[in-house]
């Protein structure tokens, strides 16, 4: 792969804290390797506003290695950037062209407070997970990993749903800003295991009655979500949740909640 150095101008959200008004910054970076990450270049960035005495961005990361979801940006009007089913951090300037203007802005959703910079507060997830994105199993001994059967389908189902990292592209995506599709995740890669079957019904009714209060939008289904998240999460995911949550409002013992 061919290797080449590019000159790029950067137009950056700037926003002290979620009570203040934000605004784009420009910036110039020369000498950026093709093969640099995007947050590799970020760091570039921020090393030369150090040494020049200015405020650097802050954004957020951690593994690098497009597991922790942290990476979240709004690049060119496409969460996590141009490259299909790929994180911020995965994402290689190869993907732009020397005399480029990117554009990076943080994710927008009322649910998601800025913090600083490109910096969300995606703690709505958290709480939402904590609403009912788990399972009650006894403690002692461990259970040997073959002695619940599983049907493969269901396996593999609950396996692609688990990828889900809760980066909240598809909340960025998605014009009513809707966590259906992270929602749904969580509830079918639980709900489709043997483990997970004993709480279902509450789960679904607990976590959709949290998403509600955190204040995202309704699903419209028009796949924006699908399109953009890193992961690839499938939206039947959601047909799922909708069909668990119908017979859950039928069936579940409203004490539960």
């Amino acid at each position: 792969m061919e290797h080449y150095m590019m000159n790029l101008t950067l137009k950056v959200w700037k926003q002290k804290n979620s009570k203040s008004a934000g605004d784009f910054e420009t910036y110039s970076v020369k000498d950026i390797s093709s093969e640099m990450s995007f947050l590799e270049m970020f760091d570039v960035l921020n090393e030369q506003l150090i040494h020049d005495g200015r405020d650097p961005i802050a954004f957020d990361h951690d593994c690098r290695e497009g597991i922790c979801g942290s990476c979240s940006m709004y690049i060119n009007g496409r969460p996590h950037g141009p490259w299909k089913g790929t994180t911020v951090c995965q994402l290689h300037m190869r993907a732009f062209n020397d005399g480029d203007t990117i554009v990076v802005e943080p994710w927008r959703a009322n649910a998601f407070p800025v913090i600083k910079d490109l910096v969300v507060d995606r703690s709505a997830f958290d709480r939402i997970i904590q609403a009912g994105g788990y399972v009650s199993v006894n403690t002692g001994v461990t259970v040997d990993g073959n002695a619940t059967p599983i049907e493969k389908g269901h396996a593999d189902k609950a396996f692609a749903a688990a990828a889900c990292i809760g980066c909240g592209a598809c909340v960025a995506a998605c014009k009513n800003s809707s966590a259906l599709l992270f929602l749904s995740a969580k509830v079918s890669h639980l709900g489709l295991l043997p483990q997970g079957a004993p709480e279902k019904d509450t789960r679904a009714i607990n976590m959709v009655a949290q998403m509600d209060k955190e204040g995202f939008g309704a699903c419209t289904n028009t796949g924006a979500c699908e399109a953009v998240c890193p992961k690839e999460i499938s939206i039947t995911n959601i047909a799922r949740l909708n069909g668990d949550y119908l017979v859950a409002g039928l069936t579940a013992d409203k004490n539960y909640k």
